[in-house]
């Protein structure tokens, strides 16, 4: 028993020094993933996630396109954007806001970036979807792309 006691407090003060330094240097967290994003929009070759949400059901979840639409914004594309996601542009200027504040306050979640603000924007996402599911589904007017 004490030959791991050994090795579990090392593994344990080792996972805790990279914990530590992640919070130290996550503050570029945001401005990384944009700039991935970004360059997606120029490279859209460039490897990414597929939804499993609409792997599973076959349905498009509520963020189904906006990775696309988002970095379309990014690169200035913004018809395709639209065509994608309308929320995409709206979502690239606040990945871009929170870039920007992260690495300004040197906090991964920085202030102003609040809880009502968070639950207004999840709720104009899940009803535009709900208002896209409709229409494809219940209307039979496909407002997702042919992708």
């Amino acid at each position: 028993m004490s030959q791991t006691v050994g090795p579990l407090k090392s593994a344990r003060r080792r996972r805790s020094a990279f914990l530590n330094r992640l919070r130290a240097s996550g503050y570029w967290v945001p401005a990384l993933l944009t700039g991935y994003l970004a360059l997606k929009g120029l490279h859209p070759d460039l490897p990414g996630l597929a939804c499993p949400f609409r792997a599973l059901t076959g349905i498009p979840c509520p963020t189904c396109y906006l990775t696309r639409s988002i970095s379309a914004s990014l690169v200035a594309d913004f018809g395709e954007s639209l065509a994608l996601h309308a929320l995409g542009p709206l979502a690239a200027a606040g990945l871009i806001l929170w870039s920007l504040q992260a690495i300004r306050q040197r906090e991964l979640w920085p202030r102003g970036i609040s809880s009502p603000r968070l639950v207004a924007a999840a709720a104009l996402l899940a009803g535009y979807w709900a208002f896209r599911i409709g229409m494809t589904y219940g209307a039979g007017i496909n407002l997702f792309p042919a992708f």
